[in-house]
């Protein structure tokens, strides 16, 4: 069906959509490559929300070329006006020939309609030309597309015999200054980067992007529930930080909102914060991908409860003993039945450590 071309000019197109991994979102990331006579006419990716889309970009690269032109798009062209008119329209009055599209847009509002509205204008189409990797590329949008949630990693800075601290809280550092500035680039990609406070009293982190290229900080996202946090918290410096909680002291509100906090009252469930609620809110939000930099308290939960969808592990050459810190505070596992399964995606070194990443199994 597809020729070695279509698979080189949609590796390019893919390429060109990674340029908006920091920036895209909320918006998928995307790219789009126009051949003509087995030769790039025109290019283009997107960049930010609210800016053209990658095929008008490209179109407009190629100009009067893109007339006859086969269009490479790693998502289906949208049909709908959004904050920009509908790509797949600008497509049909360019006079393309052919459009060859990596993955349907999950997003309800397209789902089909944009390629449906390029076949009735008479151009030829194709769906699914190295759709896994696209879908990767935007496995966040995908969630909250089609589950309402971000797509939730866990990164966590272990032992090799998965201790996160001491047993006095001393964590600084585990992992070396490579495995620190990896998480960084980790950091810049994501929508929100959440801990819990106890992670905030103990480490005063801030959980925003320094020593790597960032044109836009991650939303910073605290669960707190009883709104222990400390007004002068380095985490709530800059702006850009949501306070989820369960209490409704307006005292406390206001305090944090008078210095530029956003405070999110939430449901609790047996005294803890309702976290479907809270992805769910994130979700509404715009938000993709959530980094999660927490503690086995919160890391428990999330597990327990079946969110997390990829534990992203740095692994240091140490032991730390029995009496450390774990990973996951998950109860007691009485039978194998109850273990969390993973999948293994990816095994590398990074400067002296190990970076795991793997998927989560959820049955």
């Amino acid at each position: 069906m597809y020729s070695a071309e279509d698979h080189l000019w949609m590796g390019e197109a893919l390429r060109l959509a990674e340029k908006g991994i920091n920036t895209a979102s909320p918006n998928p990331r995307v790219g789009c490559i126009l051949v003509k006579d087995g030769k790039r006419v025109g290019s283009g990716w997107h960049r930010r929300a609210g800016e053209p889309h990658a095929e008008v970009h490209a179109l407009r690269d190629a100009g009067s070329a893109a007339k006859g032109a086969t269009a490479y798009v790693t998502l289906e062209p949208c049909s709908h006006f959004g904050r920009t008119p509908p790509c797949a329209d600008a497509l049909i009055e360019a006079g393309v020939a052919r459009v060859v599209v990596a993955m349907q847009d999950p997003n309800p509002r397209v789902a089909g309609s944009g390629i449906a509205r390029l076949r009735d204008a008479g151009i030829k189409v194709e769906c699914g030309l190295i759709e896994a990797a696209a879908h990767e590329l935007n496995a966040g949008f995908v969630s909250r597309m089609t589950r309402g949630l971000p797509r939730v990693t866990s990164k966590i800075g272990m032992s090799l015999d998965g201790r996160t601290a001491l047993a006095n809280g001393e964590s600084q550092w585990i992992t070396g200054a490579d495995a620190r500035l990896d998480v960084q680039r980790v950091r810049a990609r994501s929508c929100a980067v959440m801990t819990g406070i106890n992670t905030i009293l103990s480490d005063n982190a801030r959980l925003d992007v320094r020593d790597v290229e960032c044109e836009r900080q991650p939303l910073r996202v605290v669960l707190d529930s009883r709104l222990r946090m400390d007004p002068d918290a380095r985490v709530l410096q800059g702006g850009g930080t949501l306070i989820y909680s369960s209490t409704e002291d307006i005292d406390k509100i206001a305090r944090l909102q008078g210095i530029g906090v956003e405070v999110a009252v939430a449901p609790s469930v047996a005294g803890r914060l309702d976290l479907p609620f809270v992805l769910r809110d994130l979700a509404g939000r715009g938000c993709n991908e959530l980094l999660v930099e927490a503690g086995a308290a919160l890391n428990g939960a999330l597990l327990r409860e079946k969110l997390v969808d990829e534990l992203l592990l740095y692994v240091a050459p140490s032991l730390l003993g029995d009496m450390a810190r774990g990973i996951a505070a998950l109860g007691e596992i009485s039978s194998l039945d109850q273990r969390v399964d993973l999948v293994w995606k990816d095994v590398r070194r990074v400067g002296s450590d190990l970076r795991i990443s793997a998927e989560v199994k959820h049955v």
